[in-house]
């Protein structure tokens, strides 16, 4: 058997998975971009009118409100 054939992935836990998915340091970044205080939730009608924006605020809005379909699903 070859070295790479015992190497098993690390068991993450199926509930914390979208904790690795984002980084310590983007926390808090989309709320920087749209000028919101972040013990404030952002409002719906604001993220969809981000979400059509291009570039990196654009793709956390889309990710935000994916998030919040996550949510709901439970």
């Amino acid at each position: 058997m070859s070295r790479l054939a015992k190497k098993r992935p690390k068991k993450r836990s199926k509930n914390l998975w979208i904790q690795h998915a984002l980084k310590k340091r983007t926390k808090g970044a989309l709320h920087r971009q749209l000028g919101i205080p972040e013990d404030e939730t952002i409002p719906v009608s604001i993220l969809r009118r981000a979400a059509k924006e291009p570039g990196l605020l654009g793709k956390r809005a889309r990710f935000a409100l994916n998030v919040r379909n996550l949510r709901k699903r439970k």
